[in-house]
């Protein structure tokens, strides 16, 4: 999947996987904008600091809440579940942190989101360059039984 070739049916089931993610008393809080345009990718590269890759993705997921009491939590389920459905899919991607930066509302207005939502994530998607998966601590060392 180059740059601009995004195939429709492959990102709508991605997007699904994320409106099924679990929320807090089923409020559903969560919206998905799908950017493909060239321009807009390097848009928000630039406005989003930490995603200047964003620009070299294929497309980018943007999760945006309602600001409801939980809205960081199901935002984060919900990309969580975008990022497993990328990775089923064979595809690359990395969470680009949205809440509490500097640049959020920037994003936000970039995207012509309504007042009253929350940037939770961006997440630039593709394919990888090689690089092999990032290593991860060894279950015996993280898990704990009965006590820390």
């Amino acid at each position: 999947m180059q740059p601009g070739d995004a195939d429709k049916r492959v990102i709508e089931e991605i997007i699904d996987c994320g409106r099924l993610a679990p929320s807090a008393n089923n409020i559903q809080p969560c919206e998905f904008i799908v950017i493909t345009d060239r321009q807009v990718l390097l848009k928000l590269s630039q406005t989003a600091v930490n995603g200047p890759f964003a620009k070299n993705a294929s497309f980018c997921v943007v999760v945006v809440a309602r600001a409801e009491k939980y809205y960081i939590e199901d935002g984060s389920a919900a990309t969580e579940n975008v990022l497993l459905a990328v990775n089923d899919f064979g595809l690359s991607a990395c969470w680009v942190a949205g809440d509490k930066k500097d640049y959020a509302d920037s994003v936000l207005k970039l995207l012509g989101v309504p007042a009253g939502y929350k940037l939770v994530s961006i997440i630039p998607v593709g394919i990888s360059k090689g690089q092999s998966e990032v290593e991860k601590r060894v279950l015996k060392d993280v898990l704990h039984w009965e006590k820390f």
